[in-house]
């Protein structure tokens, strides 16, 4: 059975040291500038969307170790993403009075999540496919409903109202709500936390490598191909699932409690089924399996909505001489019929790893 490999690309600067070493400081250099060409051309707005862009990977990252790694599929993924928000805005708002650190917090919220991850995973070790996707879909909203109705008869989340309020991330006795004066340099909040998200998105991408080249991933790949092969040959694949479901889980616990330190707010409005899906389809959409390829997925299916958003109504002015239909519902359609592209001219993805487009080329012939 075939270990991961990567992209031809990263193989080649893997050879050629100086390239690797050239490419790799342009890259540093480029995402160090974004949010000042993007702040500076574009606006604040779209600032945030590169925030989000950044929470959004590693909660693809997140997925993908389930889902690209171990081949499980989870449709309740963001009820971990939950999880970790609301642990923030309970442990980081007046709500119940407690401010306590974030470099407390956000360890506490990754390991609170995998354990949901290790609970998740341990009623459906036996199920595959269908039966898996309709069991982890109703995990997540089982966490949606409580946390939108445990207010009664002692408030917990607050219900439906959502918790606000809370406390911006702090890092040293430094608040990111506000500028930042670094060596004579003024740092909007916005570029703040965009450096410290993209800090710990390539921490967790770092992270996802070393786990894919271990004999960790090469056994969640053994699972994904054909687990009981992986069983014959010695694999614990009990102990393997349940791994794949509590890293999973605890990436997603990290970027929800960076989330609600962002926001300063939480509801249960935004951990529904939908956001799942949105993750679920980073993944697919990027490819499977390769952290490149679920980068790239993530960053598209953050922004190409909302260039619909922006987009659409200009056009239709320009065509028509008036807005003929929502923006809104037309950003959807235009997303929907993009991913119906890929998927039929790209059904590996975008970017889908080397192992996968050779299998994918196997079933065409």
């Amino acid at each position: 059975m075939n270990a991961p490999t990567r992209p031809i690309f990263f193989d080649a600067l893997r050879r050629n040291k100086s390239t690797a070493i050239a490419a790799t400081v342009a890259l540093g250099i480029v995402l160090a500038a974004l949010p000042f060409l993007i702040g500076s051309h574009l606006g604040n707005s779209w600032l945030r969307i590169l925030d989000f862009a950044l929470l959004y990977i590693m909660l693809a990252l997140g997925l993908n170790i389930v889902v690209g790694f171990a081949g499980l599929l989870d449709l309740g993924y963001i009820a971990f993403y939950a999880v970790g928000a609301y642990l923030y805005a309970l442990l980081a708002s007046p709500h119940f009075g407690l401010h306590l650190p974030v470099w407390l917090i956000i360890p506490a919220g990754a390991a609170l999540s995998g354990i949901f991850g290790v609970l998740l995973g341990a009623p459906t070790l036996r199920l595959r496919g269908d039966y898996l996707a309709i069991v982890t879909l109703g995990f997540g909203e089982i966490v949606r409903i409580f946390l939108n109705n445990l207010n009664a008869p002692i408030n917990i989340t607050n219900g439906p109202q959502g918790i606000s309020g809370i406390d911006p991330i702090r890092l040293g006795g430094v608040t990111l709500a506000k500028p930042i004066d670094f060596l004579g340099i003024t740092v909007p909040s916005l570029h703040a936390y965009y450096y410290l998200f993209l800090a710990l998105a390539l921490l967790i991408v770092f992270i996802t490598i070393r786990l894919e080249n271990s004999r960790i991933g090469r056994a969640w790949v053994a699972i994904r191909e054909d687990e009981i092969a992986a069983k014959a040959c010695g694999i614990d694949t009990r102990n393997i699932k349940l791994l794949a479901f509590a890293m999973g889980a605890s990436f997603g616990g990290v970027a929800g409690g960076l989330f609600a330190g962002f926001q300063a707010f939480v509801s249960p409005e935004s951990f529904s089924l939908m956001e799942s899906v949105m993750v679920l389809c980073m993944v697919v959409l990027g490819g499977m399996g390769n952290i490149p390829g679920v980068i790239l997925g993530g960053v598209l299916l953050t922004l190409l909505p909302e260039i619909f958003r922006h987009g659409a109504g200009p056009v239709q002015q320009a065509i028509f001489g008036k807005v003929l239909l929502d923006p809104e519902a037309l950003r959807m359609l235009l997303f929907g019929l993009a991913l119906i592209v890929v998927m039929l001219y790209r059904p590996a993805g975008l970017w889908p790893s080397t192992t996968r487009r050779r299998e994918f080329r196997g079933d065409a012939a």
